[in-house]
């Protein structure tokens, strides 16, 4: 079968690799779209010690079923299907509290790291046990389901952040995971959503997707503005899509007493925390990890249209062109979103 394999850092080529077989429980999907997602970038170049060549990466994708092996039920040849990139052992004290994102022997489909390796889906195909897979409803396309790993991330952030008055919120960065975690807490019932970043294309974005108010600003100014923007008060709730000190720190300093900051972004394994004032004003410091059972949710909302992926997708490209896809994401071009590859050679480039 096609397949783009990381065969080394920095380095992606079209290979022709056997197909899998679906074992017992398991289901061989067809790909139809894949998307890039910002972990593949980081293990591209061996940043993240996750993507150990060779593999073939991605973990953010929809299909079609081609075979179903034994004591599979529930999915039949022909279904469309997306699936978490959580490969879940369904048996663990984890898994049995529905907290399938902690569990004990967690793998991540597309990952290879010094305790496992799982070919992902930039691939024409990818078996998977029947556990981690869900039907897609017709009118959602396969690259917008694509998108549903990225939106059930945000999903579970805002569900993780427990607040019995939704309020206000602020987003700190308008990256993907942003932009989407903006749309689920408007979801949620917050009311307004502020959003910051010191992108303003990316604040554009924001603007287009119904953000409360876009703030090109961060550090002291941005802390101000909220002040100024809740009188004085601070924000409820704040999600942190960076993972930088300053940006954490200024997550902390736009919360009101007693508010939440969920921290999402993780560049940095390690910031600095202002203790005191997280201590004096009674601030919840609340991590999120993947998703937990948000799938269904993200499909019905972005199937109504109440979390919009369209416009974050930057270009639909064949498989074949993903090598230069990544070179360009990786070299940081300006203005790029999500990049989808279509391992069955469909796809209309957009930008």
């Amino acid at each position: 079968m096609k397949s783009l394999l990381l065969s080394a850092y920095n380095h992606l080529e079209i290979a022709d690799l056997p197909a899998p077989q679906p074992g017992a429980g398991e289901v061989l999907v067809r790909v139809e779209a894949c998307g890039i997602c910002g972990s593949d970038v980081h293990g591209y170049d061996g940043s993240s010690g996750r993507r150990i060549p060779p593999i073939v990466m991605g973990h953010e994708a929809a299909g079609v079923v081609a075979a179903v092996g034994p004591e599979v039920q529930g999915f039949t040849k022909g279904d469309r299907v997306t699936f978490d990139s959580t490969v879940y052992c369904g048996t663990c004290a984890y898994c049995t509290r529905g907290e399938i994102n902690l569990c004990e022997n967690r793998q991540v489909i597309g990952v290879s790291c010094g305790d496992y390796r799982r070919h992902g889906a930039f691939a024409e195909y990818v078996a998977l046990p029947q556990r981690i897979l869900y039907h897609l409803p017709d009118q959602l396309s396969f690259a917008e389901a694509a998108m549903l790993e990225a939106a059930s991330v945000a999903l579970h952030a805002v569900h993780l952040s427990e607040t019995r008055d939704r309020g206000t919120a602020l987003v700190i960065g308008a990256g993907m995971i942003g932009l989407l975690t903006l749309q689920a807490a408007r979801a949620a019932g917050c009311k307004p959503v502020f959003i910051a970043d010191v992108d303003q294309t990316r604040l554009n974005l924001a603007g287009q997707i119904g953000a409360g108010e876009v703030l090109h600003l961060s550090g002291a100014a941005l802390v101000a503005e909220v002040r100024k923007l809740t009188h004085g008060r601070g924000v409820d709730l704040a999600y942190e899509a960076v993972g930088r000190d300053e940006t954490v720190t200024a997550a902390i300093d736009c919360t009101r007493k007693g508010g939440t900051v969920t921290l999402i972004g993780n560049i940095a394994p390690e910031v600095k925390l202002p203790l005191q004032k997280v201590v004096t004003r009674q601030i919840r410091l609340q991590g999120s990890c993947a998703s937990a059972g948000e799938y269904p949710q993200a499909i019905e909302l972005i199937a109504s249209g109440k979390i919009k992926v369209q416009p974050l997708i930057t270009a639909v490209a064949p498989l074949e062109e993903g090598p230069r896809w990544f070179e360009r994401l990786h070299a940081g071009e300006p203005n790029l979103m999500k990049v989808i590859l279509t391992p069955g050679g469909a796809g209309a480039v957009r930008a």
